[in-house]
């Protein structure tokens, strides 16, 4: 063996050896290796953000014109004989009254060559079925509207908002679009004379669910979704937080503790449809809770969350120096004291974050609450947690398989609405973490 005095450490020896044909090789090799891999780095970076640019860009391009629903305006006659025969103004009569039959009217007088039943009702397809809700809403709300002619922007049908957002073709034959040639001449001539205009979808945000795609709305899906995240808190946060200070702090190190908390790890990595399963066979099936409710849903997410806030809230606590443990006792404070009073206090803001975190995986979560039920259509908002219901994450795939093409934005829209809650709160987080985070 080589005695280390024997090796010359001098820097001319070393220089020599640099200097030589292979030692160059070798820098250069070396040098070649670091450039390429920066460049792989480089490059992975760009097609990630190439591809969340694309995803983004498709979204927003097809979701947009979702916020925008095209209107037609028309000269409303309130006739007091069809709506109030009996000209007592019963609340009651009003909201029972034919209001369908104002529109046609109505269309009646801005196209009076239209004749035959078929071109009638293909005229009357220009306005959503909804527009008589908006009618009956309007005159309840204002009865002095009885017997008078007021115009009013009634919101159009699916087919003609597709053909003024420019989605239908004009130049395709009939039979390929879904909106027919006497029924674009008739959108031109509204149009001609300013009776068409696209507004902001208002129904959009304060509407449930429907089959018509101009009449559907998130506001549903979005109290549904409160419902089921507040009682997920509710229910994951407490557990959580006590687990994780009972396992890090007050629990003996020995092999049951060794395998709960493998067992955690797992629960974490599990598919959250597994989760489903459980929901439906205890939950609905043992218990008999009810289906479709965001009291189940919120259970069975509360599973999904759970092991998330204790890995967080166990690293959050490990975080806390020792040295705070070792100040509370050293001044007489019980090991209970210490933990409760000084080391969770400064771990709450990782406990915090952590728990945001997971409870933006909750949001997004949709195979688990298909499995208990739910994916049911649902028009009524929901008024309680026991209430049958949807959330967000199950709205935009019901409206990803309908088959109506205004239902594309629709999805894309609520996507949009989708993604701005996830970044709120991964942004609250981060707000949370940036201001309560203390550096030792």
């Amino acid at each position: 063996m080589t005695d280390i005095a024997q090796i010359d450490f001098r820097p001319r020896a070393i220089s020599v050896v640099l200097a030589s044909d292979e030692g160059q090789r070798r820098i250069q090799r070396r040098y070649a290796a670091e450039r390429r891999f920066r460049l792989y780095g480089i490059g992975a970076i760009g097609l990630a953000i190439a591809f969340l640019v694309l995803m983004l860009g498709t979204v927003l391009s097809n979701g947009m014109t979702a916020f925008w629903q095209t209107h037609v305006r028309l000269d409303i006659t309130f006739d007091k004989e069809l709506l109030d025969p009996d000209g007592k103004g019963d609340r009651a009569t009003l909201e029972q009254a034919d209001y369908a039959a104002l529109i046609r009217a109505a269309l009646g007088r801005e196209f009076p060559d239209v004749s035959g039943r078929s071109d009638r009702r293909d005229l009357f397809e220009l306005v959503s079925g909804g527009a008589t809700f908006e009618l009956r809403r309007m005159l309840l709300d204002d009865p002095s509207l009885l017997g008078r002619t007021v115009p009013v922007w009634l919101t159009s049908s699916d087919e003609v908002d597709m053909l003024i957002k420019g989605v239908f073709d004009r130049t395709e034959p009939e039979a390929a679009r879904k909106i027919k040639d006497k029924q674009i001449k008739w959108v031109d001539a509204l149009a001609a004379k300013g009776a068409v205009e696209r507004q902001f979808h208002t129904t959009f945000f304060t509407a449930g669910d429907s089959r018509e795609p101009e009449q559907a709305g998130i506001w549903g899906g979005f109290v549904g979704s409160v419902y089921t995240l507040g009682l997920t808190l509710l229910l994951c946060l407490p557990i959580g937080v006590l687990a994780a200070v009972y396992l890090e702090e007050f629990a003996p190190k020995n092999r049951w503790t060794d395998l709960i908390e493998v067992n955690i790890n797992n629960l974490a990595a599990v598919p959250s449809i597994v989760f489903g399963l459980l929901g439906l066979a205890v939950f609905l099936g043992f218990f008999g809770l009810p289906r479709s409710a965001p009291l189940v849903g919120g259970m069975v997410l509360a599973l999904i969350v759970l092991p998330t806030i204790i890995i967080a809230g166990r690293a959050a606590l490990k975080a806390v120096p020792p040295s705070i443990r070792e100040a509370a006792l050293g001044v007489g404070a019980s090991r209970q004291q210490a933990v409760w009073h000084h080391v969770l206090p400064l771990a709450m803001p990782g406990v915090m974050t952590g728990s945001i975190i997971g409870m933006a995986h909750a949001l997004g979560e949709t195979a688990p609450l298909l499995m208990i039920g739910m994916v049911a259509f649902v028009v009524d908002i929901p008024t309680g947690p026991t209430s049958p219901a949807t959330v967000l994450p199950v709205q935009v795939f019901m409206w990803a398989d309908s088959p109506e093409r205004a239902f594309v934005e629709k999805t894309s829209a609520a996507i949009i609405v989708l993604l701005v809650l996830l970044g709120l709160m991964n942004a609250a987080a981060i707000y949370l973490r940036k201001k309560f985070e203390r550096r030792w």
